[in-house]
């Protein structure tokens, strides 16, 4: 294949010039994993500012259900009738208490499971912008942190590997296998290009 495959881990920096690596955008998929179940659709949406000569992003920290305890962006499932953007503004509403005004689409995250046969397809969205106060709720905890300070000890063993790409307002899709619910095994996870990220599903279509 022609498309880079680039961790937090890996000692290169990501190239520069991407184009001249991905050359076909059907490299986006992936035939060595196939699934006849139709992934569960997500959304995770983070606020990233610049603040007081630092950059920060809000997170929440879980308070009950799936991942409590551990440190997240917001979000949730889309429900049907609305779009995958519109539940990433709604979730971020119900879980923080603030709107975003501005709501880019950074790229796309698939999660299997050794426990679930459902694949999950979380769609990661950005903003800068936001009316309100981050305020706790029944679900989240909000609260800002620098981001050369993230809590990765308290996150989920995928979050190092694709934050800096996030951060740096690169387009990315990843995969990542887990057992046991939350160890991570295999994962992999790769910048795209123009042509690659339009490949990825609309997230202005109503589901």
């Amino acid at each position: 294949h022609d498309a880079i495959r680039w961790t937090a881990t890996d000692s290169r920096p990501p190239p520069r010039n991407l184009h001249s690596f991905l050359k076909d955008p059907l490299d986006l998929v992936d035939m060595s994993v196939v699934t006849p179940v139709s992934p569960k659709i997500l959304t995770l949406l983070m606020i990233v500012q610049d603040h007081n000569a630092t950059r920060r992003v809000l997170l929440g920290r879980k308070k009950r259900g799936f991942g409590a305890g551990y440190y997240n962006g917001f979000g949730g499932k889309v429900e049907k009738g609305e779009t995958i953007r519109a539940a990433a503004l709604r979730e971020l509403h119900e879980e923080a208490m603030v709107e975003a005004c501005d709501c880019a689409h950074r790229g796309m995250l698939t999660f299997r499971f050794d426990d679930n046969p459902q694949p999950w397809q979380v769609h990661v969205f950005s903003a800068t912008k936001f009316t309100g106060t981050p305020t706790e709720t029944e679900e989240m905890e909000p609260k800002w942190f620098s981001t050369d300070q993230l809590p990765f000890d308290n996150m989920w063993a995928d979050d190092p590997h694709w934050y800096p790409l996030f951060l740096q307002g690169l387009p990315f899709k990843g995969d990542f296998f887990f057992t046991n619910t939350t160890t991570l095994v295999e994962h992999e996870v790769r910048i795209l290009s123009e042509e690659q990220f339009a490949l990825l599903p609309s997230v202005d279509e109503i589901y």
